[in-house]
């Protein structure tokens, strides 16, 4: 895993997933290709900074649900480093509410997990060649918008900044604001404001509302 794969040829492929056996279980079907190889791995955020300046990859491939913050926001940052790197989301989440967030966040490509290792494989070489990699779903979704065909406020919580879909999605699965403020390095007060924008933008009268909203839309984004 070092720059030597430039010499022979290779894409170096960086790989970021907390899941160590989904980020093991990457790696093997990367370098089963002949002109790929990982050149670094990471299970968290500071991880894969570190390595982006040692391994100066061609590709990254992201997972978007860190243990200690948002793959959106490892997107943004990984892109002012590397503004032309091609960014390769792996998600258990559905596309739905999250491959245009992480298309505008700076990705080139959405993969979810439960789909053939063939889409990987085809997802990294299409983001390699510059291209956009998504379900043709998605990308009618996002060419209906684009013409005014499709409502911009399709789903409520497309209405919510990367950052407060973030405290969304924390509040969703069960965390308190001060572990909240902790895990995202924030204070109490500012996420306080987060949930007061998110509550303003959904329509929710208070916090018991909130709650259960975020509560019911992570349950259902679970589900298979």
């Amino acid at each position: 895993m070092d720059n030597s794969d430039s010499k022979r040829g290779k894409y170096r492929i960086m790989v970021v997933d907390d899941h160590e056996l989904m980020r093991s279980g990457l790696i093997q079907l990367i370098e089963l290709e002949d002109d790929m190889a990982v050149c670094a791995q990471a299970a968290d955020v500071h991880g894969a900074l570190e390595e982006l300046d040692k391994c100066d990859p061609d590709v990254a491939v992201v997972d978007i649900s860190l243990r200690d913050s948002s793959g959106i926001e490892l997107i943004k940052d990984m892109k002012i480093r590397r503004p032309k790197l091609p960014v390769l989301v792996l998600s258990m989440h559905g596309e739905s509410f999250y491959a245009e967030r992480v298309l505008r966040a700076g990705a080139r490509g959405y993969v979810t997990k439960d789909e053939a290792s063939t889409k990987v494989i085809a997802g990294l070489r299409a983001v390699l060649a510059g291209e956009v990699y998504v379900s043709e779903k998605v990308a009618t979704k996002m060419l209906g918008r684009m013409i005014g065909r499709a409502p911009t406020d399709a789903f409520p919580i497309d209405r919510l900044t990367d950052r407060e879909f973030e405290v969304f999605e924390l509040i969703g699965g069960g965390m308190s604001t001060r572990e909240i403020a902790s895990q995202l390095h924030l204070s109490i007060k500012t996420i306080e404001t987060y949930r007061e924008h998110i509550k303003a933008k959904l329509n929710l009268d208070g916090a018991t509302e909130l709650i259960t909203y975020a509560v019911q839309w992570s349950q259902s984004e679970r589900r298979p």
